[in-house]
């Protein structure tokens, strides 16, 4: 047999014959489709030598926001006769020209490049990228580094060049720490760029070790917990196919840092199985609420929601809650977040002139009144210049707006923003424009909520996979039990038995009483998806004929950063 002799290419390229471009992004904020990038700074080497910087500060075509001015050190003044993104992509494309990129975490910057070129005609570039931060948490321990930042990393590898926010400077700080990670790699025999890609990639010695944890795990629809020694639940899932969920954790598919991070902790997988999807759907949300899982992003802490309610008294007024009442009061919401649930009480009080005093107003009070008293926003019903029956007006209009019709909000708000844009005020209009959408989105969510709250039952079904049918019970927007009817079967017998079985719910007060508003929404997306069939409702479903579910529709079609007109931002909302 003749002896074939391989390629070179069969070998890969050596890392020391790979061009890399280390490349740093400052911008305005985090999302490409709302943000600009205002710096870039690009270096590059080959062997350990520096063979060129690139480096430009960029009109980003509307004001720095004053956090990322503090942050970064770039002011508007600085930009002001800076280049513009389309005249300097060219140059850097250019640069970046049969390279491979390399950038401390890589897709925030290389999302922004992608976004660039596709706004003014380039393809997107095809070169290679290495992200710095994958390749740390490979290569590195905790014991050696508590976290994989740019400037723990600089200091680790005693960079000359100490990261500072500033493009080209962190660029310079990232070749050193990218210089110490390839020397590391090499110890695990990492030499070719094909390598050092697949290095990255693959499933680390936890994951592989530990495989045999998913053996026990059923091929059924359900929810999986990843526990520790001490049995602390890590992370909850869910998945149709639970056995072929779990298995994917220990494969090279997985290569989200903290999921790795998970693996190398766990001890166990603990399963629940579930009679159909939305089961386990909807016991992944019950789960992560009550156990907090530290690794699961959006572990839900229902107790953190806030309201914003029109109290019960003489002279109502608005208040942000924390807790739900039964005591006749309107309420919107929920909210996730107390700014949010004061934007729409910002918005509110533009159509309607509450009182915006916290001090309790009887019929007797007289006391002096403010200043938006003289401004025309207050009847000064704390003087007794407004009766009672002149501000249950009022306190009506707000209580329809919040639950029937938004219309009155809406018109007040925008004839705000068309002065103010009118009067090249772009940035007063946006922050009214937040406030609407606040107020528009909360009043929708909550409306299309309320409907199905206010139903005691109601039993639907869809189309199962092997010919049967999904049946679900539904109560005060609850999911109560969830059974698979098999083909052929008849279904009265099969619902009564599983109506008789479902979990017994009480009502409580407000208009998300039962469960929380993510289970009910995940109730209604289920309710909505095509083939689901209505069984039984005890009750009316349905919507305010002037709900505010058409001025989201408006809002979220319309929804741009307000800038002034012709730039490429976008325009007013009106």
């Amino acid at each position: 047999m003749d002896a074939v002799q391989g390629t070179l290419d069969e070998f890969g390229t050596p890392l020391s014959d790979v061009t890399f471009v280390v490349f740093d992004l400052e911008t305005t904020g985090g999302s490409p489709a709302d943000h600009a990038i205002t710096e870039i700074g690009a270096v590059k080497v080959r062997a350990g030598e520096v063979l060129g910087e690139f480096s430009t500060l960029v009109d980003p075509g509307g004001p720095i926001p004053p956090f990322i001015s503090v942050l970064t050190g770039i002011t508007d003044a600085m930009v002001v006769a800076a280049p513009r993104i389309e005249a300097v992509l060219p140059s850097f494309l250019e640069f970046i020209h049969g390279t491979t990129l390399v950038a401390h975490n890589a897709g925030f910057d290389t999302r922004f490049v992608k976004a660039a070129c596709a706004a003014h005609g380039y393809p997107p570039p095809a070169n290679p990228v290495v992200d710095t931060v994958d390749l740390a948490r490979r290569v590195l321990t905790r014991d050696e580094t508590p976290n994989s930042k740019l400037a723990t990393l600089a200091r680790f590898f005693r960079s000359p060049a100490e990261p500072c926010h500033r493009a080209l400077q962190d660029a310079r700080a990232t070749v050193h720490v990218l210089h110490g990670l390839i020397e590391r790699a090499g110890s695990f025999q990492v030499h070719t760029l094909e390598e050092l890609k697949s290095f990255v990639r693959a499933p680390t010695p936890e994951q592989q070790r530990k495989r045999h944890l998913a053996e026990s795990v059923p091929h059924s629809p359900g929810v999986y917990l990843f526990e520790d020694e001490r049995g602390e639940v890590l992370y909850i899932g869910k998945s149709t196919n639970l056995r072929n969920r779990v298995r994917s954790y220990f494969t090279a598919s997985e290569t989200r840092p903290r999921i790795r991070e998970m693996i190398g902790i766990a001890e166990r997988v603990r399963h629940i199985v579930c009679a159909t999807a939305l089961e386990a759907e909807v016991r992944e949300l019950r789960l992560i609420g009550g156990a907090k899982p530290r690794y699961n992003r959006r572990s839900r802490f229902p107790e953190k929601v806030v309201w914003l309610k029109l109290t019960q008294e003489p002279f109502p007024r608005l208040s942000i809650v924390r807790e739900l009442k039964d005591d006749g009061a309107a309420y919107l919401g929920p909210f996730g977040s107390s700014r949010a649930a004061e934007d729409a009480r910002v918005a509110l009080h533009e159509a309607v002139p509450l009182r915006q005093c916290t001090q309790p107003i009887s019929l007797r009070t007289r006391r002096s009144a403010c200043v938006l008293h003289e401004m025309g926003r207050c009847g000064a019903p704390c003087e007794g210049k407004e009766a009672p029956a002149d501000y249950a007006v009022h306190a009506a209009n707000a209580r329809r707006a919040m639950t029937d019709d938004a219309s009155l909000v809406f018109a007040a708000v925008t004839a705000r923003m068309e002065r103010l844009s009118v009067e090249q005020r772009y940035e007063e209009a946006s922050v009214d424009r937040d406030r609407l959408a606040a107020f528009v989105r909360a009043a929708a969510r909550m409306q299309r909520l309320s409907a199905i709250t206010r139903i005691p039952q109601l039993v639907a079904a869809s189309p199962a996979f092997d010919g049967g049918w999904d049946i679900h019970v539904v109560r005060y927007g609850r999911l109560a039990a969830a059974g698979v009817m098999p083909r052929g079967a008849h279904p009265t017998p099969f619902v009564e038995s599983l109506v008789a079985m479902a979990e017994a719910v009480i009502p409580g007060p407000g208009p998300v009483h039962a469960a929380s508003a993510e289970e009910t929404e995940c109730i209604l997306r289920w309710l909505e998806s095509p083939g689901v069939r209505l069984v039984e409702v005890d009750g009316v479903w349905s919507l305010p004929a002037h709900g505010a579910a058409r001025h989201k529709a408006r809002i979220d079609l319309a929804y741009r950063p307000l800038t002034r007109p012709g730039s490429r931002e976008g325009r007013p909302l009106s």
